[in-house]
């Protein structure tokens, strides 16, 4: 009898859930007895990473061009209910009426993470990069500040702020000014641009690590980011922005770029989460307490070393955490638990973006040391972002089925 096993989400733990399930398929010759189909809303598999960059072309990879060539079906639609007990879900899929039912013999929910937004006063006139989608929208509302579109209040026109100095922030802040200066050459204008970067920590940066600091006030004041420390988001209007401390700040450009909070669809199994809204899962990536049902990436959290750190919302962890999903997901369900591979990831590496200034490389679950900075750390950046997280573009099964072996990168190299 046919088994299916079901994966739901197509961004870095989906897709290689679905590639690593298909890998151990192959490898245990079942490929007429395990039918795998990934479900994600989008036809394409987003590199969510790179949304802060200006040029978002390489952003989508299409999910066909990878899982066509292993043999893993694909369904366009998101799922609205998971029912554990009966091992079957809902998928509302937008050219189809009502709800579709699918069952399954295991699942992986690998629906990533949301931007936590915070809940104040037109909270939804800013723009973010959580989403391919949203990054685009921005992209077309800087193309407007240069096409004069923007209406007749001019008021803040070339000036953007950034609400959030964690990673996301000091990326997209860094890049900006270029953005915006653009944007302001196209229009014929000669005024100055302004980034802001806002954060309630004092000091921007300091939630990174102590080793990047420096790299990081050195780029922000090579930008021309002006930094408010110690200072929320308190109501944006379409003029600009009220931060927490009474300071109005005119604006056209409001970005969040204010944290990341488990899929809700978390909570449909029925389990304590952690604080972030993350499913607790086993060293073999199975949901604690819910049998069949496997989670990986930013919806799951897992012991990363023996020291007890946690595994982090970030591709670093996604993609590995997607490739234990998928591999174990079919040895279990094939009753070959002594093929199960355990995931330990000790090794834990931050690489920021950091505009024209270069980049910064740290290493460590405190990011406490210091790998490499400027060029050379940029030229890492580079090639984690241009390739080293991208499937194969070959549309060669056998090469994609090679990338999804449940294994643990080593660190990316410097050059140098």
């Amino acid at each position: 009898m046919t088994k299916r096993i079901l994966v739901v989400g197509g961004g870095f733990s989906g897709l290689w859930s679905a590639a690593a399930a298909a890998r151990a398929r192959d490898e245990l010759g079942l490929i007429d007895e395990i039918v795998i189909t990934l479900i994600s809303p989008d036809p394409f598999h987003a590199i969510r990473v790179r949304c802060y960059e200006a040029d978002l072309t390489p952003v989508a990879v299409p999910l066909d061009e990878v899982l066509g060539p292993i043999k893993v079906g694909r369904i366009e639609g998101t799922v609205t209910k998971i029912d554990a007990s009966g091992c079957h879900l809902a998928v509302h899929c937008p050219e189809r009426p009502g709800s579709l039912t699918l069952e399954y013999d295991r699942l992986i929910l690998a629906v990533g993470s949301l931007l936590s937004r915070p809940p104040v006063p037109g909270i939804d006139l800013a723009f973010d990069i959580d989403t391919l989608g949203g990054a685009r929208r921005l992209a077309r509302h800087l193309e407007d500040l240069g096409r004069d579109v923007v209406g007749p209040d001019q008021t803040g026109r070339w000036t953007a702020i950034v609400v959030g100095g964690g990673l996301v922030g000091i990326e997209l802040a860094c890049e900006l000014p270029a953005r915006l200066a653009a944007a302001r050459d196209q229009a014929g204008g000669t005024g100055p641009v302004h980034t802001v970067l806002v954060d309630r920590s004092a000091e921007i940066g300091s939630t990174i690590g102590g080793a990047a600091m420096p790299a990081i006030r050195q780029a922000l004041a090579a930008a021309g980011v002006a930094c408010i420390g110690g200072a929320g988001l308190a109501a944006i209007d379409p003029r600009g922005a009220t931060l927490s401390d009474g300071t109005y700040i005119p604006a056209l450009t409001v970005v969040c770029a204010t944290g990341m909070r488990a899929n809700p669809l978390a909570e449909e199994l029925g389990v304590a989460r952690d604080a972030r809204g993350r499913l607790p899962v086993d060293a073999l990536m199975r949901v604690t307490g819910v049998p069949a049902v496997f989670a990986a990436g930013d919806v799951a959290v897992a012991t990363a070393d023996e020291a007890g750190h946690q595994t982090v919302m970030s591709c670093q962890h996604a993609r590995p955490m997607g490739r234990f999903a998928g591999y174990n997901a079919v040895c279990d369900l094939v009753g070959r638990p002594d093929l199960c591979l355990r995931f330990a990831a000790p090794d834990y590496v931050t690489v920021l973006d950091l505009g024209a200034w270069g980049a910064v490389y740290t290493s460590g679950w405190d990011r406490d040391r210091l790998v490499a900075d400027g060029a050379a750390a940029k030229a890492t950046k580079r090639l984690i972002n241009g390739s080293r997280i991208y499937p194969p573009p070959s549309r060669d099964g056998a090469a994609i089925l090679a990338a999804a072996a449940p294994i643990i990168q080593a660190r990316p190299a410097t050059a140098g």
